[in-house]
Parts: C-alpha cells; structure tokens; sequence
C-alpha cells in the first residue's frame, strides 16, 4: 500500500504565474518584439547582425501550424511541416538586478540560446522548461538573444509536436542570493480534519554571498486571513520548515480549496527574495485491493489522455483555451487528465488546480530507441524512425527531474509517470515470450532476436523512478505498459509503484491473481463499454484514461485527415456523440442526448451518431438515447414515437426505429417513478438563411486575453443547420486579431491561415485575441447569400 499526503502550490496571472514556476525573483513575460526567419543562418548569432528584413512577431509562436498542409509531408504529424529557424530579441536589460535570467516554457525543439553571440546552452528537449543565466554576457545599451531550433527532423514524434518557441519566455530579474529555480517544495506530514502540519523546504542559491539568511513562510486562507507562520535559518544552501494549522480546507476535485503561501528569503535582517503561490492540501492512498482514494474518499479514476494542440492554434494554446476545454471533458464526467506523452504548459496544470481534475504528469514516449513513425497513414506503408532517442542517455535524467521540480508543486498532479509505451512489443524490444503471446494491438511479429532485448527497460525504468523519487516521494511512479506479456518478463512493472496498463484490460484478473500486492490501473483505453466495465467492476483497477479526451493533430489515417478523430471533444472542443455517451457513463447528475441514422442492414448500436433529424419522409430511422437514467421515452411534435424503455445495461443504449416525419424529436429520460429528470431535443433544419454569432466572455483583458466567438449557422425559423457546411468570412475591427478558425472537421485540409473557413455541422469557432490596447471590438461574420451576424467585445 501507498499512502501519501502533499501539499502543492499553483500559480495565480501575470508575475505570480512566473514566480511559482522559478520560485524566486522578479519575473515578467518576455514575449513581445522578438523577430522571426524561417531558415537557418549561422551567421545569426552576432549581436549586429542585420535583422532589418526579419518578420516581427511575438511570442508564443509555432511555425509549423502556419504552414499549407500537403500530402507529401508525414502523417504522424498531422500533414505540417518543420525546418529549422531562427528567432532574435533585442532588449536593453532594465533595473539594477545582480542577475537577469531568461526562462523558456518549452521550445520545439533542439534549441540553442546565445545572448550577444555566447551560448548560454542546449536543450533538445522540447517540452520541458528550462532557464539561462544571461549576467555575465550583458552589456549597457542594446543586447540580443538569439535563439535557433532545429527541427529539420519534423517527422521525430508519433503526433504533432509543433515547431518553435510555443510557449511563454519570462526574464527574471533577481539579487545574487536568492531561492534555487524550482528551488520551493512542499509536502503534509500531518492531514486531520483538525490539523494540517506541513513541512516547506527551500533551496538557496549562492548562499555564501550573503550573511544571516533566514527563511519565512506565510500561509493565508481563500479570504486571505493568516492562518500559519514559520521561519527557520539557512544551512549548506537549505532551509526546512513547518507550518501547522487548524481545521484544514482540503483541496478535491469536487472542492478545489486553495491556499495561498508566501515564501520569503531575508539577510541581515532585510527581505531580498520571494516567491508567492497557490496551495492545495489532500491526500492519496494507491492499494492493490482496493484500488485509489482521494482524501480517504475511494473512486474510480475517469480520466482521459490529453495531446497538447489546439487544432488551428497548433501548440500554442492560450491558458483560456484550456480552460474551456478541461471544463467541458469536467462536465461530461471526467475527473483526471494524463498529460500524453510529455510535460505540458504550466497552465494546463494551473487550470486542473483551480477546477479540480487529477493530473498524470508524463515525461516521455521514447526511451534509447526510435518508435515506428507512420508516413503514409496511421499504421500504413512504411514507418520513419526519426525520433528523440539521440539525445535520451545525455538528458533523460535531467529531463525527468526537471520535470517534476517543476510540477511537484501541483495538488492536481496525483502521478509521475517515466514513460508511455516504451515496451510496445518489436517497437522496438523484444522478448521469447512474444512467441506465441498476443496483445490487443499490433506487435510486428513474434521474437525477434535481433531488435533490443527487453530487459534493458527494467533498468532503465529503475533509474529513471530513482530521478522521480530524488524529488519527490509523496507520489507514485508509474508507467504505461503496452506489452504487460512482455514487460512482465522484465524489473519494470517492480521499478514503479503504480502500473499502468494500455489496451490490455484481459490481463487485469490474471495479472492481479498473480501479482496480488501489484497497484493496476487502464493507463489507456479505448472508450468503449467494455473497456469501461473493466475497471468499473473491479475494486482492484481503480479507473481509467480513455484515448482520447480530445481530437488531436497528427497520429493522421491516410490524407485527407488532420488528425486522430477518437476524441470526446472535437478540435474546438465541443463535445461529439462519443462525449455524450461518456457522459451517460459518467456523470451522476442525469443526461440525456439523442442522435440518429439510417436503420442499417447489419444491426449496430452506434456511440458516433450525431444528433441530425433531416431524412426523407417515412424513411426508417434508427434513435439511440445516450442516457444514466432507468428509462427513457421518444416524443416527436409531442406525441409518444418511441415507448418508455428501460437502460440496457450491456450497450449503455436505449434505442428506437421509427419512421421519419418532420418536426422536433425529444427524448424523455426518466427515474423508475416516470418522472422526466432530463431530456434533448433535435429539430428538422431548414435551408441556410442566416449566421449567429456569440462569446464566451463580452469584456477582455486587452492584454493579449482570448475569447471564444461561436457561429452557428441558422434556418428562417432559428434552428441549427447541423448539415451547413458554408464558407464563412471573419474581419475585426478593434484591437485584436484572429488566431484562428476552427471548423472541427477532420477531413477539411484546406488553408487554415486565412480568415475564411468552411463549417462543419453548422458551427465554427473564431479565437480572438487582443493586442494591448483599450477600446471597443467589433468581429464580423459574413457568408455569400446569408444574413450575417457580429459580436461586440471590450477590451480593458
């Protein structure tokens, strides 16, 4: 048995956000006027190089979604290109800091930074954050960071990584003593309803360099009364101490409480450093019978797995874009996302904390050998084998520390895992036992004594949960087996603490029978009910991560697709039929949906059918009520169609054949006393005759916030057309612009850099974001022979 108590930070806007990534100075975002050149120049790391002719942008920035999709590019990465670029900044250093530092979020990939022709490093990396001390090579006046990244490789990744500097830079200024980056951790020793103690360390950097340092930590409630105070000297560059409080709030996902906590380093007397955060307290306990418990409350874990695009915005994703997207998957019942297969942007984290969802926190999906890269398709053709593997004996300890001195601050974050699907049978290892073995996915043969023995994982898997556990033991280590047949021949499911299994659901009762003390749970499932029921009906697997929670780019079928199309929501992260179906599943308050086809010849159950009531007249149509109530009813115009029937509890779908006729078909679903506790409604669309166009939000930070301006595409009478698929026109007057038209359609590889884009179902999404200036903002829709429409937004 595991248990484990923590408490973890998260960080608030602006600065804040900065300071409980590096936890300590004084950051501020370093995002504006930076200069771009999509091409490789060596030349380009001299301070007086001639950049006059580079296009201006600012940050973050991913060049390959600006990109024309082609089908001769790979699929594995969604049809984009990569290259290699270079970006350049010139600044004059303010304050009158000892030290300046530049911090990178995550830069794809291969990075090298130079601040006026010295190199301040390499990371190639390019989904950890990293940060160079650039003091010694600054000089008063004009300075300039330049920074190349290499990604000629662009067909390295099983899915679309994106190309650039994709997330934010922050310059942090700061004394010559100050705390470590990443330098503030945290973790309950004591959880009660009665009293929390917590025990903060802290590292210090240069110590030496200043006298009589101490060490002070303020805890202050959501109201931001005090309620715990400590302070405590400095010894070798390290401070320990303990906060106690009463009658501690608990951070869960139904009750996301958070703290705040202050930190502060003093000399002599006088405040020199500090860092401010969020904090949440809670406590986790992993049992091998029993499965997991959150605050000694034991669930099931109903999680998906998360790729880090947007669809059009590519990898750079506002903090808003995620928000609304980990709310929706939240709202149709789930309650942790697995970061797939690598550190995300902090916001991601940010958000989970704020509205509650567990987080699996990943570091890699390939070890010291390249995977399989598919060119032509998805399991199609001939693979690539271009990959991060070069690099993974000379960073993967850094890279999976780093990882979690980042992230260890998170109460979301509930697992560190070290590694998705590196012993996927013959991709690259291999073992005897795949002689006569299966798995539920392809395993490119039997034993193949020529590809690398699979026991190497087991002591690659040990060293890398000792890089875990260096940091951070409040948490369990795990891994994503694909080939649990293999891997069970090897010391890898014994390096972790927690084991997590792909696609292999026919394993659990096996695998518990003879491995009783091993902790398993569905790493990665397919979203059927099945796979569900498996760890539904089985105390010992405490949940699930459904692949995916949303569309994603790359990992493409063959052209035309953009992406791989498994997801609950879709690239604009509306949820599609499957996400409804989830929901039924899921949720515990009653939902109810309805979607429709044609009766077919050979008789299925469809969790993809989409919520459409236009067909000819009397022609059979097949109605599936995606519902957790008992049973449910089918109205049209009204009057009963479909009788009460009860839930069939082995599809998880009610369902009716009936004849077409126009009108509004509404399901009724109710409790066993007939009382209608939810319900949907579809109704028959007329022709195209106008646009509606509508925000999430009506007043912006102009400070570069996002919104989300929904258009749907309506008939004379007001309904959704969900078969309009007409090209629409956006312009803006006002300051912002557009990032982005998403239409969600999969197939659609037309431009999507320009400001028109076709609908799909009758909906598209624009993304508008504002460009630091106050005032009104008006976005136009317009569309050839229908009624446009328009949104008014402030920015302030």
């Amino acid at each position: 048995m595991i248990r484990t108590l923590l408490l973890s930070l998260i960080a608030a806007l602006c600065a804040v956000a900065a300071q409980a990534q590096v936890s300590f100075g004084e950051p501020s975002k370093f995002n504006d006027g930076w200069l771009f050149k999509l091409a490789d120049d060596s030349t380009a790391v001299n301070p007086d190089y001639d950049d006059s002719k580079w296009r201006k942008l600012d940050l973050p920035h991913d060049w390959s979604i600006e990109g024309q999709l082609s089908p001769s590019l790979a699929s594995c990465t969604g049809f984009l290109p990569g290259g290699i670029a270079w970006y350049r900044k010139h600044f004059t250093p303010a304050g009158d800091a000892a030290r300046q530092y530049i911090y990178f979020e995550g830069v794809y990939n291969r990075s090298e930074v130079y601040v006026n022709g010295h190199l301040l490093g390499k990371r190639p990396n390019g989904y950890v954050s990293f940060m160079y001390d650039m003091t010694p090579y600054l000089v008063p006046g004009d300075n300039v960071i330049a920074v190349r990244v290499d990604h000629s490789r662009y067909a390295d990744s099983r899915w679309y990584t994106g190309s650039g500097i994709y997330r934010d830079v922050w310059l942090v200024e700061a004394p010559e003593t100050h705390i470590a980056q990443w330098g503030v951790g945290y973790e309950t020793t004591r959880l009660t309803d009665d009293r929390a103690d917590i025990k903060v360390t802290v590292d210090i950097e240069n110590p030496e360099k200043a006298k009589k340092l101490q060490v002070k930590a303020t805890l202050t409630d959501a109201d931001g009364k005090v309620v715990s105070q400590s302070a405590a000297g400095v010894n070798n560059g390290k401070s320990t101490l303990t906060l106690r409080l009463k009658n501690p709030e608990r951070w869960d996902i139904d009750n996301p409480y958070l703290y705040k906590l202050n930190t502060e380093l003093w000399a002599n007397g006088k405040h020199i450093d500090g860092s401010t955060t969020t904090a949440g307290l809670r406590s986790l306990e992993f049992n091998p019978d029993k499965g997991f418990a959150l605050n000694g409350r034991w669930m099931k874990v109903k999680g998906v797995c998360l790729h880090h695009d947007a669809g059009v915005l590519g990898a750079t994703v506002p903090e808003e874009v995620w928000e609304r997207r980990l709310a929706n998957l939240k709202s149709i019942g789930v309650n942790a996302i697995r970061c797939a297969h690598n550190p995300q942007a902090p916001a991601l984290y940010d958000v989970c904390d704020r509205i509650g969802l567990l987080v699996m926190d990943e570091a890699s999906d390939e070890w010291e050998f390249p995977k399989r890269k598919w060119i032509e398709g998805w399991n199609k053709g001939t693979p690539g084998f271009d990959g991060t593997y070069d690099f993974f004996e000379e960073w993967i300890d850094r890279d999976v520390t780093d990882m979690v001195r980042r992230d260890r601050n998170h109460p979301s974050i509930f697992m560190w895992s070290i590694g998705n699907e590196v012993d996927y049978p013959n991709d690259p290892y291999s073992h005897p036992v795949l002689d006569g073995s299966t798995i539920s996915q392809p395993m490119f043969g039997g034993y193949n004594p020529e590809a690398p023995n699979a026991e190497r994982i087991g002591k690659i898997a040990k060293r890398l949960a000792a890089c875990v556990r260096s940091v951070d033991t409040s948490r369990p280590v795990t891994g994503a087996l694909a080939g649990v047949v293999m891997s069970n021949e090897t010391e890898y499911p014994e390096a972790v603490d927690v084991v997590g299994y792909n696609y292999t659901e026919d394993r659990y009762d096996t695998d518990h029978a003879t491995y009783p003390s091993r902790i398993i749970y569905g790493s990665e499932n397919r979203s059927d009910i099945d796979a569900w029921y498996a760890a539904r009906d089985r105390d010992f697997i405490f949940g699930q991560f459904i692949w995916t929670g949303t569309d994603y780019l790359g990992e493409s079928g063959s052209w035309p697709a953009r992406g791989f199309y498994t997801g609950l929501l879709d690239f604009g992260s509306f949820p599609k039929p499957r996400g409804h179906f989830r929901a039924s599943l899921w949720c515990e308050n009653p939902v109810a949906y309805i979607g429709t086809y044609p009766k077919p010849r050979r008789d299925y159950l469809s969790v993809d059918a989409w919520d459409t009531w236009n067909y000819d007249d009397g022609e059979t149509i097949r109605v599936v009520c995606y519902t957790n109530q008992p049973q449910a009813r089918l109205l049209l115009n009204g009057k009963e169609v479909g009788a009460m029937k009860p839930y069939d509890h082995k599809s998880g779908i009610i369902h009716w054949d009936i004849p077409y006729a126009p009108g509004k078909l509404t399901v009724e679903a109710c409790d066993n006393d007939g009382n209608v506790t939810a319900g949907y409604d579809i109704v028959t669309s007329g022709r195209p005759f106008a646009l509606k166009a509508s925000a999430d939000k009506p007043t912006l930070n102009r400070d570069k916030a996002t919104a989300h301006v929904f258009v749907d595409i309506l008939d004379d009478d007001g309904n959704i057309v969900t078969l309009g698929d007409n090209e629409i026109t956006c312009t803006i007057q006002g300051p912002a612009r557009l990032l982005g038209l998403e239409g969600c359609n999969n197939s659609d590889m037309s431009d999507y850099t320009d400001n028109r884009h076709r609908a799909y179902r009758g909906r598209l999404l624009a993304y508008i974001q504002t460009t630091g200036e106050p005032g009104e903002i008006t976005v136009n829709f317009t569309s050839p022979l229908l009624k446009g429409a328009k949104v008014k937004l402030t920015a302030e």
